[in-house]
């Protein structure tokens, strides 16, 4: 189960790196478009990753018995024929006996929905009653949006994360799957016998953004005790954002982010815990998850905010963080299993917040890493932290394993890659000698990808600088490729795509590198395709 919530949290923090990035911008789109030039732009993440869970979403809608039969039912029918998605949902209609005739606007409505959670617990009635509310925001083409069935599965705690059953339709429970298919809705859970905190979208049922009237201090109920593996973590990721959020537009809460260091040190030593599990209890939201719950977005002000925080916590934090980087150090032989996994995961994650604070201890904690490193995810590691010190030790390293690993491509990809992460101010530069490394094929589209596309979409400091260089480079390396892989060029251009979303000057940057990409002469339908689609929404 441990490892099961572990996957979970990892699979939700890449939904909402690309999928929930893809629908908020210009290029939002159903999972089964309607309409397009190219087909070749629509292996997405909306088509996969929103895909896979909205029929994840259909199981606990339905149950899993009755999903079971819905699926043999559809291989019995349908293996080895060409089939449609109505297809498909008529088989788990048919063993299920529902109607699932509104859930297949899953499939036809773009946008990620907004939950609203309000909550009124009356103690002498021992109820709570929740008022649910759906809003999903206007995309290209869908200006007005239907009510989805979205399942948001719920528990109920106490004040001291006790889990607290409740009865509800007469029946006792600790747990239950409220369907919200309408504009709003209410739901009393009776029974409650103590002032409840709400554990709600346990497992994340379903993909949409959750909002609910929760104060801080319930939010620390269940990063400490919350036996939804997901909503522990994601009570932790709530706070962290709200603070880094609050310091990036200019009122810090430097008690809160105290108050929040103290409770993942607190996290961190619970020895039940998986290591894997505490590895990302450590993994603040990334930057470009900020600045969608940001409006307009400020990449500058998020950067440093953020990394007031990882600050914070590696000086709150360094002895037990230390320890941790000390402790679960392999000494023995290489185990690929998932405890194995887990230790290096927390003991990599340990050294990433230790590096924020380069004095020299920490240096050479980080080279001492990279140099006894006897795997890959260490290297990595190594190298990750290394780069956030930078100096001298940082290119040693550097140079060290391009020499030990530069016959095997899909290394040196990661070699490009971390570079392009890179957060100094000499980001886009060294980027653009990494263009003319002997190693560099711009015609090699993962090659590209780890150093163009990384540095677009995984260096939002430096991509958006003011001076707007990181735009120009980006649609410069659009043009140059759309001219022999226009499918590749066309995924680069995405980073530039939501520039609605940033600071006003930043935007008017992006979209002149916009009109400039539609302008230029034999553009193909692959880059033309996207690009009009995100002008056409000035």
């Amino acid at each position: 189960m441990r490892g099961a919530a572990v996957q979970r949290i990892k699979d939700v923090k890449a939904l909402r790196a690309r999928q929930f990035s893809e629908d908020q911008g210009p290029l939002a789109h159903p999972v089964r478009p309607s309409s397009y030039l190219k087909i070749d732009n629509f292996y997405t993440a909306t088509i996969y990753e929103k895909g896979s869970e909205v029929i994840g979403m259909l199981k606990t809608l339905i149950g899993a018995e009755a999903f079971r039969k819905g699926m043999d039912l559809y291989f019995d029918r349908w293996d080895g024929h060409a089939t449609t998605v109505e297809a498909f949902i008529a088989c788990f209609a048919e063993a299920s006996g529902q109607d699932l005739s509104a859930f297949f606007d899953w499939y036809e409505q773009a946008g990620t929905p907004r939950v609203d959670i309000r909550r009124t617990y009356d103690a002498a009635a021992r109820t709570l009653k929740l008022e649910l509310s759906q809003t999903t925001p206007p995309t290209p083409g869908q200006p007005s949006k239907k009510p989805l069935p979205i399942p948001v599965r719920l528990g109920v705690l106490d004040g001291e994360g006790r889990t607290l059953a409740f009865e509800r339709d007469g029946q006792a429970v600790d747990e239950t799957v409220v369907v919200l298919d309408a504009a709003k809705a209410s739901v009393t859970l009776t029974g409650v016998d103590r002032e409840p905190v709400l554990s709600a979208l346990r497992g994340f049922s379903a993909p949409v953004v959750l909002t609910t009237d929760a104060a801080p201090k319930d939010r620390y109920v269940q990063l400490a005790a919350d036996p939804d593996l997901f909503n522990r973590w994601e009570a932790g990721q709530d706070l962290a954002r709200d603070l880094m959020l609050a310091r990036s537009a200019g009122t810090p809460d430097e008690v809160g982010e105290e108050r929040y260091a103290e409770a993942v040190g607190r996290a961190l030593s619970d020895q039940a815990a998986d290591p894997a599990f505490k590895a990302l209890l450590l993994s603040l939201p990334s930057e470009a998850e900020l600045a969608l719950a940001q409006q307009p977005a400020d990449p500058a002000a998020i950067h440093l905010a953020r990394n007031a925080l990882r600050g914070r916590l590696a000086v709150h934090l360094a002895e037990e963080l230390g320890r941790l980087h000390t402790g679960l150090q392999d000494l023995g032989e290489f185990s690929p299993d998932a405890a194995g996994a887990g230790r290096r995961a927390l003991r990599n994650m340990a050294l990433d917040i230790l590096s924020v604070d380069p004095h020299a201890e920490n240096a050479e904690r980080a080279y001492g890493h990279y140099e006894a490193a006897g795997n890959m995810t260490d290297a990595m590691g190594g190298l990750s932290a290394l780069m956030q010190i930078g100096g001298e030790p940082f290119e040693k390293a550097l140079a060290d394993f391009y020499e030990r690993w530069k016959s095997e491509p899909l290394v040196i990809d990661k070699w490009f890659a971390l570079q392009a992460r890179a957060p100094d101010e000499g980001a886009l530069g060294r980027v653009l000698g990494l263009t003319a490394h002997p190693a560099f094929d711009p015609k090699n589209p993962n090659r590209l990808r780890a150093l163009v596309g990384t540095f677009a979409a995984g260096n939002p400091v430096r991509f958006h600088d003011e001076s707007g260089a990181g735009y120009r480079f980006l649609a410069d390396q659009i043009l140059s490729v759309d001219g022999y892989n226009p499918m590749t060029a066309a995924r680069l251009l995405e980073p530039l795509g939501g520039w609605r979303r940033y600071r006003a000057d930043l935007g008017a940057l992006m979209r002149a590198e916009l009109e400039r990409i539609v302008g230029a002469e034999g553009l193909s339908k692959n880059v033309y395709e996207l690009a009009s689609r995100a002008l056409a929404q000035d």
